[in-house]
């Protein structure tokens, strides 16, 4: 997920608000702009979902799902993410709105969702890079599963998540029941912009990390 002056604004729209309509459609949820010319990793066949001998999605032992909270950060150990999340809402035409610009190691968590460590399916987007190099979510194509995401909250608990699979989805094929549906688990998805890339259009797909909430803090 990136964003240049000469290209068009990054965003998202809402899961919440248009899933009826992707589950018709297979519309795009996520618009890009101009990234870094050499582009990010791409996500492994390790760790797709679709590598045959993947785990269940149903964990081993179920944590208690937390309470509503924001989300405060992001922390990816495993790339060197450790940045602050903001709140982000719609803009006027029903788009999730993206981090700004200026600041493009900030993540972003939609405000009307799910908190990381609720049942459900909450979401975390943010810049992959622009012309002046990597983003925060620059590295997220090249987590392995089995890796953690932790999620610290206002409430000043941290939601652990372990990723289960790395998928990147063209945006014209992006499956919106698969990444936003509900599996009855404390789920969380992070997504940033991914696939081929171009000058002009910039990236023609997303990058979609599916992890599950194992512990809290």
């Amino acid at each position: 997920m990136g964003e240049d002056d000469n290209g068009p604004e990054s965003r998202m729209r809402s899961p919440w608000g248009v899933l009826a309509l992707v589950m018709l459609t297979g519309i795009a949820l996520m618009k890009d702009g101009v990234d870094v010319a050499l582009g990010p990793p791409q996500p492994a066949a390790a760790a797709s979902l679709s590598r045959p001998d993947r785990e269940t999605l149903a964990p081993l032992a179920t944590p208690r799902s937390l309470d509503f909270a924001p989300a405060e950060r992001v922390r990816i150990p495993s790339i060197r993410v450790d940045a602050p999340v903001m709140n982000v809402g719609l803009d006027p035409d029903g788009w999730i709105e993206a981090p700004p610009a200026g600041n493009p190691h900030i993540a972003g968590w939609y405000q009307n969702g799910i908190s990381p460590g609720q049942r459900g399916t909450a979401v975390l987007v943010g810049h992959v890079g622009n012309r002046s190099g990597p983003a925060v979510f620059h590295g997220l194509g090249s987590i392995e599963r089995g890796r953690l995401i932790e999620v610290p909250r206002l409430d000043g608990k941290t939601a652990v998540f372990e990723v289960y699979g790395v998928e990147v989805y063209h945006k014209d094929e992006f499956p919106g029941a698969r990444v936003y549906g509900d599996t009855g688990y404390p789920e969380l998805r992070v997504i940033t912009c991914g696939g081929g890339c171009s000058r002009d259009d910039g990236h023609d797909g997303n990058v979609v990390v599916f992890a599950r909430m194992i512990t809290s803090r």
